[in-house]
């Protein structure tokens, strides 16, 4: 009989820690960004009453929800930093999530305010000054186009970041938009490109703006994070010879890069604690480098539980 005590149940939580890497990622570039970003949105807020261009304003809605998205970012990484403390074990990575879920809803109600006053302005044109919304145009595409480049280098050392740099991505095409509404309004005198400019960029933001809120939501209510296959896991761990059974399961995200794993790992005979370490490291392997969780809490067991569905309701 071997030293090793053996137990009907055999318990082992093990927390294994990953944190993305940040790298050098330059925080004044982001602060600048944001600033060039604010600068912007005060700049075309200003122009668009100035000029009577409501795609002006719209776009300077898209230039505000990308200084709130820098904001999000350096504080997701600033807040990262700190780690987890006794009040907050699991950090502030949720701050991030609640942050762009209420910047995202907010511009999802302004967007369908401004279709509001774009479909008056189709019915009652209005005249617009087309060589104010031209030059505000242009300086909301140099400055786009000069915050992408801020970003661009950090970019691949994180996806918050990356994020941010797509986001100026797209908005210095929108202000390309905008300054050929006003070159068509300058030439052509056709003022009803405005309000059309301005649903369209709506349209743009708000189908942005939906895809956060759904992804944030399904986070905050700690669903299944895309591209994990349960029966898939099920299958794989279930197939390593020496375990019966992977039941209790519980997957869900942390925040935008953590995926946390739970689970009970039912053995088929009766081992040493020192046996069933190795058939844990080899489940942590293969959820690691099959199914890219790095954060894993498994329980090892024989027999333990008398209920082994795969997905255990918690009450």
């Amino acid at each position: 009989m071997k030293n090793d005590p053996h137990n009907d149940n055999i318990h082992h939580h093990h927390h294994h820690h990953s944190h993305l890497k940040t790298g050098t990622v330059n925080d004044k570039n982001l602060i600048l960004t944001m600033l060039l970003n604010l600068l912007i949105t005060a700049a075309e807020i200003a122009g668009g009453l100035l000029a009577g261009s409501l795609s002006l304003v719209s776009d300077a809605l898209h230039n505000l929800s990308d200084a709130a998205a820098v904001a999000i970012s350096l504080m997701a990484l600033r807040f990262s930093r700190r780690g987890a403390t006794l009040e907050k074990t699991f950090g502030f990575q949720r701050l991030e999530i609640l942050a762009a879920l209420f910047n995202s809803a907010v511009l999802i109600a302004i967007s369908f305010l401004l279709f509001k006053e774009a479909v008056i302005r189709l019915i009652h044109p209005q005249d617009i000054n087309s060589l104010i919304m031209m030059s505000v145009g242009i300086i909301g595409l140099l400055a786009n186009t000069a915050g992408a480049l801020l970003l661009r280098r950090d970019a691949d050392k994180s996806l918050n970041v990356r994020s941010s740099y797509l986001h100026l991505f797209s908005d210095a095409l929108s202000s390309v938009a905008v300054v050929a509404g006003g070159i068509a309004i300058y030439f052509w005198r056709i003022t009803w490109v405005d309000p059309l400019l301005t649903i369209l960029i709506g349209l743009y933001v708000i189908k942005e703006s939906y895809e956060i809120v759904v992804d944030t939501v399904q986070i905050l209510m700690e669903g299944t994070p895309k591209g994990i296959k349960l029966e898939e896991i099920y299958t794989s761990i279930k197939s390593l010879p020496g375990i019966r059974d992977l039941h209790h399961v519980h997957v869900w995200q942390l925040g935008e890069r953590q995926i946390n794993f739970e689970g009970h790992i039912d053995l088929e005979q009766d081992i040493s604690i020192s046996e069933s370490e190795k058939l844990r490291r080899q489940v942590e392997a293969l959820l690691r480098d099959k199914f890219g969780i790095e954060h894993i809490m498994l329980q090892m067991e024989y027999e333990g539980c008398p209920g082994r569905e795969l997905l255990c309701c918690i009450i």
